[in-house]
């Protein structure tokens, strides 16, 4: 299992293949400006697009067992962070039209403003329950059929 922030070089995961039964990596951002605003991360979207297709491409999409056991494949996450509804619908996008409407996607509602979030103070509330419903629908909306979700 490689649980990862999801902005590795492609170069790595290949490095990493056949030793990786699971990936879970992160699709945080849909936004290099807003990438670099709060995590510093310059050309993220790219280089993070790039490496989700590489596991991708490595591992398929998830497969589980019939007892529920994850035995290979790609689980992405995605932390919906307040104010960015937009941008997880754009990361959702991507997957859809990219991989497919069968990708496993965790839709993750429990952002807590921590650590420097004071300093961008859009980030200092949790994210409503509308906004996650608002991502939860669009899910649906582009078809995706395994979604993993959260109550809040």
């Amino acid at each position: 299992l490689y649980n990862t922030g999801g902005y590795d070089s492609v170069e790595t995961l290949r490095l990493l293949e056949g030793t990786v039964d699971i990936y879970m990596p992160d699709m945080k951002y849909a936004s290099d400006d807003t990438a670099v605003r709060y995590s510093g991360a310059s050309g993220y979207v790219a280089a993070n697009r790039a490496a989700v297709k590489e596991m991708r491409r490595q591992v398929g999409e998830l497969d589980i067992s019939s007892d529920g056991t994850a035995l290979k494949g790609l689980l992405v996450r995605h932390l919906i962070l307040p104010g960015l509804a937009q941008e997880s619908k754009q990361i959702l996008d991507f997957i859809a039209r990219e991989f497919s409407t069968e990708t496993r996607v965790s839709l993750m509602s429990q952002y807590h403003p921590a650590h420097r979030a004071d300093k961008h103070p859009e980030l200092s509330r949790r994210i409503t329950t509308r906004e996650y419903e608002e991502v939860i629908e669009h899910a649906e909306k582009l078809g995706l059929e395994n979604v993993y979700i959260q109550y809040l």
